[in-house]
């Protein structure tokens, strides 16, 4: 009896050890890999440009001559990084205020050369652009001489560069002052001229 237990508890233990070995899980390592993806956004280049869009020069003229002024705000945005450049130019050929078959002759100084604002003529002026000087200048109603150096408008064929700016704005404003100068030869009428102001990306 005591042989048979014994070969009997031995067959248990041998089943057991099976039972064990097929119930234990095998474990496996998972494999692994990364990848990086790069996102690029681009930005276009844009520019938007606004201005007062009429400028009114109310005179009373004198037989000595008598002068006004006024100025016109052209803001330019842009969102390029090296800034833009803006030109100014009459919109045609012809440089005069004109009213019918009467003219206000355009001013004989340049931008290079501005001068005093010469009897029946007008023209135009930036503070501290080219040579016309720091400023400030103020608007004035029927005076003598308007104080500054002025320059008639370049004509469409060669536009003039008024400024260049380095970075981007949201909204850069630049004042361009117009002035005329006129004696009672001239008849009584309104006097028109159109301009065109162009910034473009740097």
């Amino acid at each position: 009896m005591k042989r048979v237990l014994v070969q009997r508890t031995a067959a248990w233990i041998g089943v057991s050890t099976m039972v064990l070995a097929a119930a234990s899980p095998v474990i496996v390592s998972a494999a692994t890999t990364s990848g990086n993806t790069t996102i690029n956004a681009t930005l276009a280049s844009v520019i938007s440009l606004t201005t007062s869009t009429t400028v009114a020069l109310a005179v009373t003229p004198t037989s000595s001559g008598s002068a006004t002024s006024a100025s016109d705000t052209v803001t330019v945005a842009t969102n390029n990084a090296s800034g833009y450049s803006l030109t100014l130019a009459d919109t045609d050929t012809n440089t005069a205020l004109v009213n019918g078959g009467n003219n206000i002759a355009g001013h004989a100084g340049t931008f290079a050369s501005p001068t005093t604002l010469a009897n029946n003529s007008w023209g135009y002026r930036v503070d501290g652009a080219g040579t016309f000087g720091a400023g400030p200048t103020t608007a004035q109603t029927n005076q003598a001489n308007l104080s500054g150096i002025w320059a008639g408008l370049p004509s469409s064929a060669a536009p003039q560069q008024l400024k260049t700016t380095a970075t981007n704005t949201a909204g850069d404003a630049t004042s361009v002052w117009y002035g005329v100068k006129v004696d009672t030869s001239k008849p009584t009428g309104t006097y028109t001229d159109s301009v065109t102001y162009t910034a473009v990306t740097n």
